[in-house]
């Protein structure tokens, strides 16, 4: 297998490290807490239906665990849930925590034109919760 993080998915994120099979990323958007999940797998499989049993099993468990982590962030009220892939097509699951007064409320965090990147502090404050999601369900 070969595993090589798309470099557009790495420019634009804090590698947070690894949940069963997949790299943990919180995406450089402080509009919208967002977390990508990218399963470690062969370049080629870039769909969720061609993992194999026990890899959809754990991609699920990720998705299932920071989606309910995002849940309790605060002033967080939905969670979006999406493997899109239009512009990557490395395998990849966005976890968006929403609120009605959110930038991009109710339309879609990615026709959010206006960019604002996470100061030092932040991103160590929400690494420190990600991973404490992490280190309880390791």
């Amino acid at each position: 297998m070969s595993f090589a993080l798309h470099d557009r998915l790495a420019r634009g994120s804090f590698d947070l490290g690894v949940h069963g099979i997949c790299r943990v990323l919180l995406k450089d958007q402080a509009h919208f807490p967002w977390i990508l999940l990218v399963p470690e797998v062969d370049a080629s499989v870039t769909e969720l239906h061609q993992l194999s049993s026990a890899q959809f099993q754990s991609v699920c468990e990720s998705m299932r665990l920071f989606s309910a982590g995002m849940a309790e962030w605060p002033g967080v009220e939905k969670v979006n849930v999406a493997a899109i892939g239009n512009q990557v097509s490395q395998l990849h699951i966005h976890i968006v925590g929403r609120h009605q007064a959110d930038i991009a409320w109710p339309g879609v965090v990615w026709s959010c034109a206006e960019k604002k990147n996470y100061g030092a502090d932040e991103v160590t404050a929400h690494r420190q919760r990600i991973l404490g999601w992490m280190g309880a369900n390791s």
